[in-house]
């Protein structure tokens, strides 16, 4: 595992991936019996041969144009294999930093070093953490000061392009009091046969009084896989959503830690995954509430079909002295196949008086008066259990409380029901 660096990149951070490439090679792979791990199909572990690109290949050009989102944007940037081929930042307002990491880290670097992965990764992927730590060269840094709204959304496009190519992406957002800012990464493969391999992080920061909201749209293609690592630490009365879709990849794992540091604090977690054929999808989150009187709820919902997998493991953790908790943590299971595998384990730990909260999971099959009801009013059986599968979706996406957004998210997701109905992933 190598990597080389420019010569302007700051001492704290060269000095950080080295010891985070020696931490990597000491933490031992996951192995069978590791509660963090549990019902994981611990192969898709096996990354050798991933390689990572010094330089996006040619003919970029036609990605760029394929890098369509919300329409109206911020900023919009696109990397292939982590290398910015296209940036558009004219309508970013005063009083806010966005730039390629690999710049801010150059321009911004005190800053950067204040945030850049402050929390301690507990769900499983420390060694995968400290992979991306290591190799990570690009990605996104966004400071807003304080009292700057950004009114429309920040867009990113990861693209993954040749055989065996791993990029480790980086979005590192942090708000200031009572500011304000919506990003979205997109990941998604140039081709839909090259195997490809994603270590994604993202730290997110809330200051006071602020509103950070974050979604992820996964939609790489059937042989490609992904580890992807959130994490989000909210401030008093500062409020963060956090968004995650996944309709691609052969595999993915999503690791979501909310830290509500301060009272009045807020964490919406919200997950969407269609997995179809033989894809897996494997999500573990951490709702840690340090301070009283903060909020958090959790609602992830999978539609799967054919042989398809998920695995879902949450824990609402409560400090003791964070009274005045209020939690809330829903997984629900639509299983469009007899052959589908839903796995659930929420779980609560609470050290703390005077708290409200509740988990829970379902799992269950469209019943036949909900397909009888729709074919009463001429809709065949097949289009009938589309579209209530989708309007199981729907609720999660409607939370996002953005026009645009929601649009965007509902487009990844027909194009997925589109695929299901044609007999591909």
């Amino acid at each position: 595992m190598t990597q080389t660096h420019p010569t302007t990149l700051p001492n704290w951070f060269t000095a950080r991936q080295e010891a985070a490439k020696a931490r990597f090679e000491s933490i031992a792979r996951p192995k069978r019996g590791d509660e963090e791990w549990r019902f994981s199909n611990l192969k898709q572990l096996d990354f050798d041969g991933f390689t990572k690109c010094a330089d996006a290949p040619p003919a970029v050009d036609q990605l760029v144009t394929r890098s369509t989102g919300v329409g109206r944007t911020a900023a919009k940037f696109v990397f292939v294999n982590d290398t910015l081929v296209h940036s558009e930042t004219a309508r970013l307002p005063a009083g806010i930093v966005c730039l390629p990491l690999a710049e801010a880290l150059v321009s911004h670097g005190e800053l950067v070093e204040k945030h850049f992965m402050k929390q301690e990764t507990r769900l499983g992927s420390a060694k995968y953490a400290a992979w991306h730590e290591a190799m990570v060269s690009n990605g996104l840094f966004v400071h807003v000061a304080d009292n700057v709204e950004v009114a429309d959304a920040i867009e990113v496009h990861h693209w993954i392009a040749g055989k065996n190519t791993v990029i480790f992406p980086h979005t590192l957002v942090v708000t200031g009091k009572s500011s304000k800012v919506r990003v979205i990464d997109i990941f998604r493969s140039a081709g839909e046969l090259e195997p490809g391999l994603a270590i994604a992080f993202n730290d997110l920061s809330a200051g006071q009084n602020s509103q950070l909201d974050y979604i992820a749209i996964q939609a790489l293609n059937e042989v490609t896989r992904i580890i992807q690592i959130n994490e989000t630490a909210t401030a008093r009365d500062a409020s963060a959503r956090g968004f995650v879709l996944n309709t691609g990849a052969s595999w993915a794992r999503n690791e979501s830690l909310s830290r509500l540091e301060g009272p009045g604090s807020r964490s919406d977690m919200l997950s969407v995954s269609i997995p179809a054929r033989e894809q897996e999808y494997d999500q573990r989150t951490f709702q840690h509430h340090v301070s009283e009187g903060a909020y958090s709820d959790l609602l992830y919902k999978n539609s799967l079909y054919d042989n398809s997998k998920t695995i879902f493991s949450g824990l609402i953790f409560v400090d003791g002295g964070a009274h005045h908790t209020d939690a809330y943590q829903t997984c629900r299971n639509l299983l469009m196949s007899d052959t589908a595998e839903a796995n659930s384990m929420p779980g609560l730990e609470i050290n703390a008086d005077q708290v409200k909260c509740s988990h829970g999971s379902t799992s269950a099959q469209i019943q036949d008066e909900e397909i009888f009801y729709l074919r009463a009013r001429g809709i065949d059986p097949v289009s009938a259990r589309q579209l209530i599968a989708r309007g199981f979706s729907v609720e999660v996406v409607e939370r996002l409380e953005n026009e645009a957004i929601e649009a965007l998210v509902l487009q990844f997701i027909d194009e997925k029901y589109a695929r299901i109905a044609g007999g591909g992933a």
